[in-house]
């Protein structure tokens, strides 16, 4: 496992140990990019706490490895977008760091701006999120996010069926159950105190089902901490009469080989989480601070977190399994951009001039002109660049 990898999960850990005991869905996987890339543009306090939640020096440099992991997979899809203010000058090494075709220029009209983001995020997670979770304002001046979905299928799907539980806070209630026995029994073991069943998918997707104590907070973390763990014991060490929650081991004369029946129950769950209520599961704390700047390596002008939020889903059926994240956080100007007038500088063409077209990085000039004759106006003519042609700000 890779240490990025190893990081990631950690976070996903941290923040699954803060959830309670209602119905949700998360990904640190799909915030751990964002933190990674603002680390390496934040400076002071700011970049301490955002590399300490990273969990790695430098984590920016292993952003690249982690998608490439991801897209190896053809279950798997991870996309990163950056959207900035045509007015908000870049540092471009920074933007040189991110992944291509990543920046895009925000035009101005909130309700243009959200459409397109929201379209981004539709694009990216195969229509299971169509919204972009964040507010877009006069005050954002920058939007960084990602999007990530899954899509796969059982190996051996399920049956459908009904079950009544016989005891716990379900007992009594019947509900829809899918089932399966395959021969297999490796697949339920017991390791950190859990049951866990292991369903398999198809290109090498893999769903854990955990069964422990009766909050999230404690089940997911040991959950996570288990993928590098040895179990305790596996289904085909287990004799009858072995006792652990949720398993009976019982002899039958249906099946001439040991096998595994895994009854559970369909779910589909959404979460929708304000990262900020755990800025410092993220790193967050400092970098909201909007008394003044954290990221000069992104913009001159000083900039704080406004927002950070992510909407997720999760539906596992009898045929297979599917999940996507969005996460997304805005950027505002500080309270130091605001502290004093400002020099404008204005240069007005009216008269002959020159101009040259250049390629931006190799400095190599494309085109060469010059113009002798202003274009005549006459009412009503008027004309504009449309507002998706605007040339970035740099």
């Amino acid at each position: 496992m890779s240490s990025a990898i190893e990081a990631s999960n950690a976070m996903t850990a941290r923040w699954a140990a803060t959830c309670g005991d209602s119905s949700t869905v998360l990904s640190g996987l799909g915030v751990w990019p964002l933190v990674a890339l603002l680390s390496a543009a934040a400076t002071g306090p700011a970049a301490d706490e955002l590399r300490a939640a990273a969990g790695l020096d430098d984590p920016a440099k292993a952003v690249d490895d982690l998608l490439a992991t991801l897209e190896a997979n053809p279950a798997t899809h991870a996309a990163l977008g950056l959207w900035t203010h045509r007015d908000l000058p870049l540092q471009e090494a920074w933007l040189a760091a991110l992944p291509p075709a990543t920046h895009e220029i925000l035009s101005g009209d909130a309700a243009a701006d959200k459409a397109h983001l929201d379209a981004w995020a539709a694009k990216h997670t195969d229509q299971l999120i169509r919204n972009l979770p964040v507010r877009l304002s006069a005050e954002v001046r920058l939007v960084l996010a990602s999007a990530l979905a899954v899509k796969t299928t059982w190996h051996v799907p399920f049956r459908t069926g009904r079950h009544t539980a016989e005891s716990g806070p379900w007992a009594g209630r019947p509900f829809a159950s899918l089932y399966r026995q395959t021969g297999d029994p490796d697949q339920a073991d017991r390791i950190n105190g859990l049951t866990r069943v292991r369903v398999a998918g198809s290109d090498d997707i893999e769903v854990h089902l955990l069964l422990g104590a009766p909050d999230a907070g404690t089940v997911l973390p040991a959950g996570i901490a288990a993928l590098t763990g040895a179990p305790e014991s596996t289904g085909s060490q287990w004799q009858p009469g072995f006792s652990a929650p949720g398993i009976e081991v019982t002899q039958t004369m249906a099946v001439t080989r040991p096998s595994v029946r895994l009854t559970t129950t369909g779910f589909s769950v959404t979460g929708s989480h304000d990262l900020l209520a755990h800025d410092d599961v993220f790193g967050l704390r400092t970098a909201r601070d909007a008394s003044h700047g954290h990221f000069p390596a992104i913009s001159p002008e000083p900039l704080a977190i406004g927002q950070a939020r992510q909407d997720a889903m999760a539906i596992f059926s009898a045929s297979g399994f599917e999940a996507a994240a969005v996460t997304a956080m805005a950027m505002r100007t500080a309270a130091a951009m605001r502290t004093g007038p400002s020099t404008l500088v204005s240069v007005t063409f009216d008269r002959p001039f020159g101009f040259i077209a250049l390629d931006r990085i190799s400095r190599l000039v494309l085109f060469a002109g010059w113009v002798d004759d202003p274009e005549p106006w006459s009412p009503p003519y008027e004309k504009t660049i449309p507002k998706d042609r605007l040339p970035s700000v740099r």
